[in-house]
């Protein structure tokens, strides 16, 4: 038998509903996805990386085919080394759109077998980013129904430190 298989790469920092809600629905699709959380050398992480970890596994706990690990390199070797040929992304607005363009063009280079799935955001997720969150929360603003309710009050005191 041979399983639809994907990688969803992403730093989720910190997870946020409309992640929650792009893995609720793409899990519908394939068979088993392994979610890869990685640092971004162009962003401060809020969260480190075990942190980050712990916290997308306790949001998709309840999805038997879901598994979440950290990687400290590029993903297409990854998906390479362990032959995934399938990468999901999610795609907010017409900026997201533009940057997946441009990565779906480097990852075919870095690993000419990998497809791209875009999964775009339901309507009231496609507002929102961690870094919106960081923002809102740093001004005192309400995030209580972007995060799953674990995060909120670590995230709260994290920032507002």
């Amino acid at each position: 038998m041979n399983l639809k298989k994907a990688i969803l790469p992403g730093t989720f920092d910190p997870i946020t509903n409309g992640h929650i809600n792009l893995i609720n629905r793409a899990i519908k699709i394939f068979d088993y996805i392994l979610i890869l959380v990685a640092n971004n050398f162009k962003k401060k992480q809020l969260f480190n990386l075990k942190e980050r970890v712990l916290h997308v596994k306790k949001a998709t706990q309840h999805l038997s085919n879901v598994q979440v690990i950290s990687i400290s390199t590029l993903t297409m070797n990854f998906a390479k080394k362990k032959k995934f040929n399938v990468i999901i992304r999610g795609l907010r607005n017409i900026f997201d759109f533009e940057y997946e363009l441009k990565m779906l063009k480097i990852n075919k280079y870095l690993y000419p077998e990998i497809e791209s799935i875009f999964m775009i955001s339901d309507d009231c997720w496609s507002h929102v980013s961690s870094s919106m969150i960081k923002e809102i929360i740093h001004y005192g603003g309400n995030v209580d129904l972007l995060l799953p309710k674990y995060i909120v009050q670590e995230i709260k005191t994290r920032i507002q430190q």
